[in-house]
C-alpha cells in the first residue's frame, strides 16, 4: 500500500513539474495550481498545492488518474466529480 501510495505521489508531482513549465499557468499564483471540475463542462479552479498532501484529495486524484490520465493540453489537471461536490470537499480541506 505504502509503495502504491509513493508512485502515485511521484506520478502526481512529475505532472504538476509539467504542468509548471508549460505556458498555461497564467492567473495561478506561486503555491497553487489549477484544476477542471464539472463532467460537461469543465470549471476551472485554482487550489493549494497543500490540498496535494491531503488524502481526501488525494483520493480524488487517483480516480481522477485513472479516468483521465494527467496530462492535458489545458495545462492543469481534470478531476473526475461535479462541481458541488468539489466545493464541499474544498471547504472540508479549507477548515483543516
Amino acid at each position: 500500500m505504502g509503495l502504491m501510495r509513493l508512485s502515485s505521489s511521484i506520478s502526481i508531482l512529475k505532472c504538476f513539474s509539467r504542468f509548471c513549465s508549460r505556458k498555461y499557468h497564467w492567473g495561478v499564483p506561486k503555491g497553487h495550481l489549477a484544476v477542471y471540475v464539472g463532467e460537461e463542462q469543465k470549471r476551472r479552479f485554482v487550489v493549494p498545492i497543500s490540498y496535494l498532501e491531503q488524502p481526501l484529495f488525494q483520493n480524488l486524484l487517483r480516480q481522477s488518474e485513472e479516468e483521465f490520465g494527467f496530462d492535458h493540453p489545458m495545462g492543469g489537471i481534470t478531476l473526475s466529480c461535479q462541481e458541488d461536490m468539489f466545493n464541499q470537499l474544498t471547504t472540508i480541506l479549507h477548515s483543516l
